[in-house]
């Protein structure tokens, strides 16, 4: 009788993990619970979707519940929700329409991912008030904007759900105003990054109320306005995206250990305080680069990397899932943001750096050659070392350059290797000195 590799979850982690299992081990037997009715679907085109951009919500789908259960044996249960984790006993406990049952398991993935943060926003469960965190959403939010007509859209939040919301909800002609009670939107991504992307925003028409709270919304039972802290303001429709938090609550019962982010800690190959069981994706921890610590940035790689991983580990080739740098990139409009690494000065300091940074500006193309774009690039390392600790890269081409830093924060380089990386040139594509080379000079120069 062959070992049972059960997986909790059935989206990027948890289907990349049973996949990978089943093909080196063929005989091995994979069960998959998913207690809804979507699997492996990519999260970050659903406002796209909604935008338009994407014909159907099924074009969103990689692999359908069929195809895995046909093509790669994989016995995948949908409607299937665990309830409970024994360890001691190897077994799960799943609850579906029909009945509850246990499941043993000789290794067992828990890949749960997360929840869209819910605030206690006074009228969140009025009609029109959504976040945006899975395909069931994305389809609710297309149909109350397919069937209404809508005139101002409320979104509280400005992360990268909040900025890829307001093109989408702006493509479909409604007026568009944008609440966040920071100083600027796009936080993580620094305040060079967020003044070009408000700019830009502002141009579109988006209407952003930096520095203001949201205390909540009113209607009968559909929502009309947003609550602030002085007045109310009119909404037809309301996006709540302030971020998510793992879902934990599963494996904290069962006694399975939290990291210090709030998420599942793991060691190098996604194994828990428990030897049997492993976490991926959205609800775990994983190493960050450059800090050597455990960090929760939950992003579709690091899931889907972290799955497959686990999948070879447990059918015998112990695999590292691998180290993260944050590397995320969002569209605004006609801009692209991004950004790797440690940009934050202040927590650059805490980690025990000495920053020092740069910022440049430069065309993304040959000066002479059509269609260029300026593009600014933050560059950030530590003094003593020279070592690069993060980037930032926003223009409206070009934006892709960041993965040029983040491969060299993976690679520990200094700031001087990384103005000696020997990149590609031709006039269409950047200037015989890439921004990204550009920067790093200026950098080495400041830390001589």
């Amino acid at each position: 009788m062959t070992d049972t590799f059960v997986v909790i979850g059935g989206d990027a982690a948890g289907m990349s993990a049973a996949s990978k299992a089943k093909r080196e081990d063929p005989e091995r037997e994979v069960i998959v619970f998913e207690k809804g009715e979507w699997v492996s679907y990519a999260a970050c085109g659903m406002p796209y979707y909604i935008k338009g951009a994407v014909d159907d919500l099924d074009d969103l789908v990689t692999v359908t519940p069929e195809e895995f259960r046909e093509e790669r044996d994989i016995d995948l249960r949908t409607g299937a929700e665990v309830v409970a984790i024994d360890p001691e006993a190897r077994t799960v406990t799943v609850e579906t329409d029909e009945e509850t049952s246990e499941q043993p398991y000789d290794d067992l993935l828990v890949a749960t991912g997360a929840s869209a943060i819910e605030p206690p926003f006074e009228g969140l469960g009025l009609e029109g008030v959504f976040t945006i965190h899975d395909m069931d959403e994305a389809d609710a939010i297309e149909d109350y904007a397919t069937g209404r007509d809508l005139e101002t859209a409320a979104i509280v939040g400005g992360g990268y759900v909040g900025i890829e919301m307001a093109e989408a909800l702006s493509a479909r002609g409604v007026d568009v105003h944008l609440y966040e009670m920071l100083p600027h939107v796009l936080q993580p991504f620094g305040e060079t990054v967020a003044e070009v992307v408000e700019e830009h925003l502002r141009e579109q028409g988006v209407d952003l109320h930096l520095e203001t709270a949201v205390s909540g919304f009113v209607g009968d039972e559909r929502v009309d306005g947003v609550r602030l802290e002085d007045e109310t303001v009119p909404a037809d429709v309301v996006i709540v995206g302030v971020g998510v938090a793992p879902n934990t609550a599963l494996v904290e019962s069962a006694g399975i250990e939290l990291g210090p982010t709030g998420a599942v800690a793991t060691d190098e190959y996604g194994r828990t305080n428990d030897e049997n069981v492993y976490a991926a994706g959205d609800n775990a921890e994983a190493t960050h680069v450059v800090t050597g610590e455990p960090d929760h940035v939950p992003l579709a790689l690091t899931a889907n990397r972290a799955g497959r991983a686990i999948g070879r580990t447990v059918t015998g080739d112990p695999t590292p899932v691998g180290e993260i740098a944050g590397t995320a990139i969002v569209k605004a409009f006609d801009l692209g943001a991004a950004r790797t690494g440690i940009v934050d000065e202040e927590r650059a300091r805490e980690a025990g750096f000495d920053p020092a940074s740069v910022t440049i500006s430069a065309s993304s193309r040959a000066h002479y050659y059509p269609d260029g774009a300026d593009l600014t690039v933050t560059l950030v390392a530590d003094r003593e070392s020279g070592t690069l600790l993060g980037g930032t890269v926003v223009g409206r081409e070009g934006a892709k350059r960041i993965d040029t830093v983040a491969t060299a924060l993976t690679a520990g380089m200094t700031v001087s290797e990384l103005q000696n990386a020997d990149l590609a040139y031709a006039p269409p594509f950047s200037p015989v000195w890439d921004p990204i080379l550009t920067a790093a000079k200026v950098l080495a120069g400041k830390l001589e």
